[in-house]
């Protein structure tokens, strides 16, 4: 089972703690953590859903349109 993940909260006060610390003891600030590198891969495919997302919407929006025009000029022919 994996470790659980700390609120952000609980982060927060560790890094205050950590730093009221280091005020008292004179040491010097730790180094912040580096971010973590993003996956070009996993970018890619997220941008190539988001375009068929896209795409999808449109097409139903066009499919609603056509069927609103089909009612009211089914409508038209009842009179």
């Amino acid at each position: 089972m994996a470790a659980k993940k700390k609120s952000v909260l609980a982060r927060r006060v560790n890094e205050l703690e950590d730093a009221v610390t280091r005020l008292f003891t004179g040491e010097p600030p730790a180094a912040a953590p580096k971010p973590a590198k993003r996956k070009k891969a996993k970018r890619k495919a997220s941008k190539a859903k988001k375009a068929v997302k896209k795409v999808a919407g449109k097409v139903k929006k066009a499919a609603k349109k056509l069927v609103r025009k089909a009612k009211r000029k089914a409508k038209k022919a009842r009179r």
